[in-house]
């Protein structure tokens, strides 16, 4: 393990001039709506960027090369379903949130049903988000409980203390922003160390290739073709080609179009055109990155001749990059990768912070309110100590992890996968179903989210279904309920 004082120095001046550049940012708020929906003036390619730096992040960075060292390709079917999914969000939900003056995702759920199914979907992302980006946190920890020594309560307070400053200072403008370049930093930091894993391999592509595809195993398969002996197995393989398509599309829906994590920046673009832009920017950015980060931990796997990660003394596939940043990236250069690790993850880490303020201000305490009006600075002082409350909240939140052994993006995709479902069908019950209510949809989203706590419980599906299981589940609970009482009601009407 290195120590290098020119590392350190590195990671401390990115460090400190994200903080410092938030701060100046933040200067320029002057109302809730700029703190957190940036003025809605924010470019549709800043906010595509920052869509990517946001929903990868660290997991990606850390986790996804662990994925195809330790087995294959498989999860690059998991990215097309997320184009998909991207696709019709873009068709589907945007205009629907383009057609008023929406502030947050549930804001649509509380102008179609009212404010309490708006209060109570918004109650249970903030739950759900909570536990997720407690597993982010978490994975970014990994790598610089790796290069300093540090625990990793230790390692969690440094990135969440300095990400919760410029994201206090600086609202959303300053989370897009920094996202942008955060996004390059870590993907530049990833692009260095494959060039440096070529010029060690003696052949190298060809070597990459050769321990991918020895002993009569093909890591470099993408398709899992594979439906198992019977139906059951089916549904609990890992990766199977249908189960990844689908689940990726639904799970995909449901983050980018229920999510206010990543909605709050489809909210923030000046017209529903740009809006689009981005998210179709996004969409086909994110498929090259995972198939880049997928081939990057193959090479990683040819590096170590093939050995398992177990047998190199790591805990977790997720170890297996930031091992070699540490251990074989030359000073500089090790300093710069972990910059760009840090990177990755403050950037999602502001944007759970953020989206859970946000979504607590407009869609919990402003309703709450007697009087609906406040002056622009006393909302100032409301966004940031809603800021300041989540930011505290989310770093003790990510000590829960420490002991993980699970590979963390499957861990944070499967608690997402919890309630995803639900809020997914929910919101087609407002957009596609006009004759729905509220008491219907009440119906659906609890017999949802009901269905993915027997499943959990009593099954072993994989996680790649369970957002589409969810949101059927909520379609057809709330149409039911429909024909069983609120036709009844308005024929007697």
């Amino acid at each position: 393990m290195k120590n290098s004082l020119i590392d350190y120095l590195i990671i401390a001046i990115y460090l400190i001039a994200v903080t410092v550049s938030g701060i100046i940012i933040g200067k320029k708020q002057r109302s809730a709506k700029d703190y957190f929906l940036g003025g809605k003036e924010m470019s549709w390619w800043s906010v595509g960027f920052s869509i990517v730096a946001s929903e990868t992040s660290t997991l990606t960075f850390i986790s996804i090369p662990g994925l195809a060292y330790k087995s294959n390709m498989f999860f690059l079917q998991v990215a097309f379903g997320y184009f998909i999914g991207r696709l019709l969000v873009s068709l589907i939900f945007i205009p629907a949130y383009y057609k008023g003056s929406m502030e947050t995702a549930y804001d649509f759920l509380g102008k179609r049903f009212g404010m309490s199914l708006r209060k109570f979907t918004s109650t249970v992302f903030i739950t759900t988000r909570v536990l997720a980006s407690g597993v982010r946190l978490f994975a970014t920890a990994i790598p610089v409980h790796i290069i300093t020594g540090f625990d990793y309560p230790t390692c969690i307070l440094i990135i969440g203390i300095f990400t919760l400053i410029y994201t206090y200072a600086g609202g959303l403008k300053a989370v897009v922003a920094m996202d942008v370049v955060q996004l390059f930093i870590y993907l530049g930091g990833a692009v260095i160390s494959m060039v440096l894993i070529f010029d060690h391999l003696p052949n190298g592509v060809s070597d990459v290739v050769k321990f991918a595809t020895e002993n009569g195993v093909n890591k470099f398969q993408i398709f899992n073709t594979s439906f198992g002996s019977d139906l059951y197995n089916f549904f609990v393989s890992p990766y199977t080609l249908i189960g990844s398509f689908l689940g990726g599309t639904f799970l995909t829906m449901a983050s980018h179009g229920t999510d206010q994590l990543l909605v709050q920046r489809l909210l923030g673009c000046k017209s529903k055109w740009d809006s689009q832009k981005a998210l179709m920017l996004d969409a086909t950015f994110i498929v090259i990155q995972f198939a880049f980060f997928l081939f990057l931990g193959l090479c990683l796997y040819a590096f170590y001749n093939g050995v398992p990660f177990t047998e190199l003394g790591l805990k977790s596939s997720d170890e297996i990059f930031p091992k070699f940043i540490v251990e074989y990236l030359p000073t500089g250069l090790s300093g710069l990768v972990i910059a760009g690790v840090l990177a990755s993850a403050m950037g999602t880490l502001s944007s759970s912070i953020s989206s859970l303020a946000s979504s607590t201000y407009l869609d919990l305490f402003i309703p709450s309110l007697k009087s609906k009006h406040i002056s622009e600075k006393e909302e100032i002082r409301w966004s940031k100590i809603f800021t300041l409350i989540w930011g505290i909240i989310l770093i003790g939140g990510a000590m829960l992890f420490t002991d993980t052994k699970n590979p963390v993006v499957e861990l944070g995709l499967k608690i997402a996968s919890i309630t995803y479902g639900g809020l997914l069908g929910t919101f087609f019950l407002g957009i596609l179903f006009k004759s729905i209510r509220q008491k219907e949809a009440y119906v659906g989203f609890l017999f949802g989210l009901a269905a993915m706590i027997c499943i959990l419980i009593f099954t072993k599906i994989d996680f790649t279904w369970h957002t589409l299981i969810g949101c059927m589940v909520t379609i057809i609970a709330g149409n039911l309920a429909y024909k069983l009482t609120g036709a009844k009601n308005i024929n007697r009407s």
